[in-house]
C-alpha cells in the first residue's frame, strides 16, 4: 500500500512521496502531437476471478484552438511570457469539467498572476533544494527555489473529496488492527520474503520483535491514501497506502494558502472564488498528533527524532513541522540519519532511546522506507535498535510492513477485509475505494495482461516511486518471470490502470511557466494515536494534491515527476 524515486523529469530530490501516479501512457502520447485516437475504459472487480474488462472505444474532438482548464473552467489562451513558457504541441481539450468559458483572458493577466505566485512562495517558504547547488541538501539557506506548484487550483468533485475524507479514519483503524496481527503480515509477506532481500530485512526485524514479545502499548500512525478519479465510472480509487513517510504536510497546506491569495486577489477578473478551496492544517494536525505522542510517552526532557537522508532537498517541508511542534507546543525535534543514529544511538536497561545524549520520546521517519537508505549494516543496525526501544514509532516495523503493496492486495481479497473491521457499512466504504489487485499466482490475469499490458501496472514491495512497470514492459517481465520460473512473482502485484480525466494547465517549475496537459492525484493525510485501550486522535488531517503531465507514469514531487497542487471544489 504505501507511494511514489527519482527522475530528471521534474525537480529530482529524495524524499520520500508515497506515492506514485499509475497512469496511462496510451491516453497522450509523451508528444500529444495531434489527437487522442482511442482510449480502453473498464470497471474492476477486485474480488472476481473472471477478466472484468471491456474497451470502449472513445474518439475525442480535436479543437483548433490552444485551450486550458482549471478549476474546471475552459480557458482559451495565448503564448504566456513569464521566464518562457513551453508549448503543448497539442490544441486539444480532454475530460474538462467546463463551469464557465473565460475567452479572451489577457496574456498579461497570466504572466502577472505567475509572477506573484513566485514572490509568495519565495517570501512563504514554498521552498525547496535547488539541485543544481551542490549543497543545497545538507545546508538549511543554500541553495533553495520555489516548489514546483501548480499555477492554479485543480477542481475536483466535493461529494468524492468528501467521501475520501470520511473513510481516513477508517483506513487508520485497519492499519493499526493489520499491524497487531504478525503472523497474517509474516504470512502475507513470506514469499515475497524469498525474492526480495528488501522486504526481508524488515521482516526479520518483525519477527524478531515477535520473539522478544515486544509490545507498542502507544502506536502512532502518520498516513496518507492516495487516490485517483476514474474518469469513466466517476468512482474514486485507491492507488495506495502509506504508512511512512507520508511527505508533505508542510508544502501542501502552503499551496492550499498561495492558491487561496491568488484568487482573493484575481479571482473576481478569473470568476473563481477563493472559498471554493478547502482549508488544508496537514502540518498543524501533523505536530498536534506528534505533540500528543510526545506526551504519552510522559519524559518532559525527550525530544521528537526526525530520521532523515543525508541529503534532503525537501527539507523545508519538514522543517515546517518541526517549527510548528517547537512554536506550537514546546517540543524540541533533532534531525539524525541511519547511520548517525547507529554511531550516537544507546538503548537503556528499562528501553529508552538515547540519540547524542538526548532521551527519544518519538521515532518520525522521513527515510528507511526504499533500500537505498540502507547502503550498509550499519543502518539496520540503526533500525533495529530504534525498534527494540520503548520510544513511540512513526511508524512501527509492523505499520510500515502493513503498507506494503501485498498486503493492499492481500486486503482486497473475499472476507479479508472482515478479519479486521466490525462495521459493515465501514467495510463497504473500504471495498468501494479499491481497484483491481492481484497476486502474479492468478495464471488468467496474468494472461490477460500479457495479451493487453496497458491495461495494468506490475508494481514491486517498493516506496519512492520510479519502481512500477507500465504498458509494453509489463509484457516483456511477465513473459521473463514465466520463462525463468514463478518464484520471482511474489516480488510484484498487479493492479489496475487507472484512466483519470486529463486537463491542461499551468505548471509552476524553476520559475518557468510550463502549459501542458496534466491529471491529478489525490492523497488524503490521516493522524492516528492509541495507548493501550485508549484511542486519543484518529481524524483525517489535510491534503495533498499532486498534479502531472499525463505523458508520465510516475507521480512523485519530490521524485521529480509532479507539482504541488490544491483543490478547487466543484
Amino acid at each position: 500500500m504505501g507511494v511514489a524515486a527519482s527522475s530528471s523529469s521534474l525537480l529530482s530530490l529524495s524524499s520520500h512521496q508515497h506515492h506514485s501516479f499509475l497512469l496511462t501512457t496510451t491516453t497522450f502520447s509523451s508528444q500529444i502531437k495531434t489527437k487522442l485516437d482511442s482510449r480502453s475504459h473498464f470497471s474492476f472487480n477486485p474480488t472476481s476471478k473472471n477478466i472484468p474488462f471491456e474497451s470502449h472505444l472513445q474518439i475525442l474532438a480535436h479543437s483548433p484552438t490552444t485551450h486550458l482548464t482549471i478549476c474546471g473552467f475552459h480557458w482559451k489562451v495565448g503564448t504566456l511570457k513569464c521566464g518562457r513558457l513551453r508549448e503543448m504541441e497539442t490544441e486539444v481539450g480532454v475530460g474538462a469539467n467546463t463551469l464557465l468559458d473565460l475567452h479572451g483572458v489577457d496574456q498579461d493577466l497570466v504572466e502577472k498572476i505567475a509572477f506573484d505566485a513566485l514572490v509568495w512562495s519565495s517570501l512563504h517558504g514554498l521552498l525547496v533544494g535547488d539541485k543544481t547547488a551542490q549543497r543545497s541538501g545538507k545546508v538549511p539557506g543554500v541553495g533553495m527555489v520555489h516548489a514546483p506548484f501548480s499555477l492554479l487550483p485543480m477542481s475536483f468533485p466535493e461529494n468524492q473529496f468528501n467521501m475520501a475524507c470520511e473513510v481516513a479514519p477508517i483506513f487508520n483503524e485497519l492499519v493499526d488492527r493489520v499491524s497487531l496481527d504478525g503472523k497474517f503480515l509474516q504470512d502475507s509477506l513470506s514469499r515475497t520474503k524469498k525474492v526480495d532481500v528488501f522486504t526481508a530485512r524488515l521482516l526479520d526485524i518483525h519477527s524478531k520483535m515477535l520473539e522478544i514479545n515486544k509490545k507498542e502499548d502507544i502506536r502512532l500512525g502518520l498516513h496518507r491514501s492516495d487516490y485517483m478519479l476514474d474518469e469513466q465510472t466517476k468512482l474514486l480509487l485507491q492507488i495506495e497506502l502509506n504508512t511512512i513517510s507520508s511527505s508533505f504536510p508542510g508544502l501542501s497546506s502552503l499551496v492550499t494558502e498561495l492558491h487561496r491569495n491568488l484568487l482573493i486577489h484575481y479571482g473576481d477578473q478569473l470568476g473563481l472564488d477563493s472559498k471554493k478551496i478547502p482549508g488544508n492544517t496537514a502540518v498543524k494536525q501533523f505536530a498536534e498528533v506528534l505533540a500528543k505522542a510526545w506526551t504519552e510517552y510522559n519524559n518532559p526532557r525527550a525530544v521528537v527524532l526526525v530520521v532523515a537522508q543525508p541529503e534532503e532537498r525537501n527539507m523545508y517541508d519538514q522543517h515546517w513541522l518541526s517549527s510548528v511542534l517547537k512554536e506550537r507546543h514546546n517540543v524540541t525535534t533533532i534531525r539524525k540519519t541511519l547511520a548517525e543514529i547507529d554511531t550516537e544511538g544507546e538503548l537503556l536497561p528499562d528501553g529508552t532511546l538515547l540519540v547524542s545524549g538526548q532521551a527519544v520520546a518519538v521515532v518520525y521517519f522521513r527515510a528507511g522506507y526504499t533500500p537505498i537508505d540502507y547502503p550498509s549494516e550499519s543502518e539496520w543496525r540503526a533500525r533495529l535498535l530504534m525498534e527494540q526501544s520503548s520510544a513511540v514509532k512513526c511508524p512501527s516495523i509492523s505499520y510500515h510492513l502493513a503498507g506494503t503493496k501485498k498486503i493492499q492486495q492481500e486486503l482486497a481479497k473475499p472476507n479479508v477485509l472482515e478479519r479486521f473491521l466490525d462495521n459493515k457499512e465501514d467495510i463497504a466504504k473500504v471495498r468501494k475505494c479499491f481497484a483491481g489487485l492481484w497476486s502474479l499466482d492468478d495464471s488468467e490475469i496474468v494472461s490477460h495482461a500479457i495479451e493487453k499490458p496497458k491495461l495494468y501496472v506490475m508494481k514491486p514491495q517498493r516506496e519512492g516511486g520510479g519502481n512500477n512497470i507500465y504498458g509494453e514492459d509489463v509484457r516483456e517481465t511477465l513473459l521473463r518471470l514465466r520463462k525463468e520460473g514463478f518464484e520471482e512473482n511474489a516480488a510484484y502485484i498487479l493492479m489496475q490502470m487507472i484512466f483519470p480525466s486529463v486537463s491542461p494547465t499551468f505548471l509552476m517549475r524553476d520559475g518557468i511557466c510550463h502549459k501542458d496537459h496534466a491529471i491529478s492525484e489525490l492523497g488524503i493525510y490521516g493522524a492516528y494515536l492509541r495507548n493501550k485501550e485508549k484511542v486519543i486522535m484518529n481524524e483525517q488531517c489535510g491534503y495533498l494534491m499532486r498534479t502531472k503531465v499525463s505523458s508520465s507514469n510516475e507521480g512523485g514531487v519530490a521524485a521529480g515527476f509532479a507539482v504541488l497542487d490544491s483543490i478547487y471544489l466543484t
